[in-house]
């Protein structure tokens, strides 16, 4: 089995390695870029530095359609929350430049043949205390990686691992992936030592002593079981103990499943974009390889609907598939506004439908589609209020006539004869503030 792995790795690799074409046309593009930007920052006496971060800084860049390199202006501090202002500046008379809202702004620009420069202004800090964006740790994080991962075993690791979780849906740190982002994958291939050995690491959690567990003043146990659960790791040893983890981080960054402590600074986790979601559907793909390598786990596997609508007919199921647009900016936040109607939506069928299957696909704009394979309830039991509530007793009486009492509750038992298609129509129909309120700015029912 051994040599079987090792076997496909080595070819995964082959594959996964970017073309020497590609990274002669995004270097020979970028260094025209840094060249222009350096001479601008020098006309306009800044005090600011470039440096190139992200997957080509450290060596870890894998194949892809398209590419985005990662290009940081590191800005002295007096320059405050001016900073996205003046690379706004610094960019005026090129073409092709996109700006990107969030907490700081930032900027892309298009190489063409679908490759992408990423300018994301940064504050220049020395002590990680300092930074007010994650993205002013990005130069401690790249430095990090350079000077520990030396090893090609372990470069091919990370992108082994990289690979793997963009196949299975695993990969990026934004809430709508809720996966690894690729800092957090490089730290843990490199803690483990290998791409497979950090398979097998996530397969065998590991628990917190027992006697951490007095630590924890009463009435904590709820929270004590679920801490027991959490993958804990501390690269650089910068706590005593795992209790002393738990104490000293942010509640904020301890509700992700692993808490991988950043080595550049003690009170951040790693892995806090990581959900209990994401990481059982890792779980279940690496169980998978293990038991049954194949280059298939490191190819990326589209929904086939024709399947699903096959089987979905063949056992008398209901089959429906929605489309729905936002009117917030395509990335992070469209992707995390359309996920939570997604989520909001599937409470909704699951009052009346017994949900089978179901998928969700988002396109990387501003729009995502979801599909539903559904079972009709036989009977749908509706909770009332209480009888002395007579206002709104009343009018549950008057929508329920075949109405129970049951301590002094109403209750009813009705059958519920509208399909899929048909709920989801009068739903959207009844529902117009709700998809306001969401941003949602259309809504169709495709099949």
């Amino acid at each position: 089995m051994k040599q079987k792995i090792s076997k496909i790795l080595s070819e995964v690799l082959k594959k996964i390695n970017p073309p020497e074409e590609d990274i002669e046309f995004i270097e020979e593009h970028s260094k025209k870029f840094l060249e222009h930007i350096g001479k601008k920052i020098k006309e306009a006496g800044l005090k600011a530095e470039i440096f190139v971060g992200g997957s080509f800084a450290k060596k870890t860049v894998i194949k892809k359609d398209e590419y985005d390199v990662d290009i940081f202006l590191r800005f002295d501090k007096s320059y405050g929350n001016k900073i996205s202002e003046l690379t706004k500046k610094l960019l005026d008379g090129f073409k092709n430049v996109t700006v990107v809202h969030g907490s700081r702004d930032y900027f892309r620009i298009n190489l063409g043949k679908g490759n992408t420069l990423e300018l994301i202004p940064v504050i220049k800090v020395k002590n990680p205390k300092e930074s007010n964006n994650i993205t002013d740790l990005s130069y401690s994080h790249v430095n990090y990686i350079k000077k520990r991962v030396k090893s090609q075993k372990i470069l091919d690791g990370i992108k082994l691992a990289k690979a793997f979780c963009y196949a299975n849906h695993c990969y990026g740190a934004e809430s709508y992936v809720g996966g690894f982002s690729g800092y957090a994958l490089e730290l843990l291939v490199y803690y483990y030592g290998g791409f497979e050995k950090f398979l097998k690491a996530m397969l065998k959690p590991l628990k917190i002593k027992k006697s951490v567990k007095n630590m924890w003043s009463e009435g904590y146990e709820k929270d004590w079981k679920k801490m027991e659960k959490k993958i804990v790791i501390d690269i650089e040893k910068d706590y005593k103990n795992k209790n002393q983890i738990f104490m000293d981080l942010n509640s904020a960054k301890l509700q992700s499943p692993i808490i991988l402590i950043d080595p550049t600074y003690k009170q951040r986790n790693a892995a806090a974009a990581l959900s209990q979601e994401t990481l059982d559907k890792f779980k279940k793909a690496a169980r998978e390889f293990l038991e049954n390598p194949s280059i298939e786990s490191f190819e990326i596997k589209k929904t086939d609907l024709k399947k699903i609508k096959k089987e979905t007919k063949k056992k008398k199921l209901e089959f429906i598939l929605i489309e729905v647009k936002t009117n917030k900016q395509e990335g992070d936040v469209a992707g995390s506004k359309l996920l939570k109607f997604n989520r909001y939506l599937t409470g909704e069928i699951e009052k009346l439908f017994d949900i089978k299957n179901k998928g969700f696909n988002y396109n990387g704009k501003k729009s995502a589609r979801f599909f539903f394979v559904v079972k009709k309830k036989k009977e749908i039991l509706f909770e009332g209020p209480f009888v002395k509530d007579s206002e709104n007793a009343g009018r549950f009486k008057k929508k329920h006539k075949n109405y129970t009492i049951k301590k002094g509750k109403l209750f009813s038992k009705e059958i519920f004869k509208e399909n899929i298609s048909e709920f989801v129509k009068n739903w959207k129909a009844k529902e117009k503030n709700k998809l306001k309120e969401m941003y949602i700015q259309s809504f169709k029912i495709l099949e």
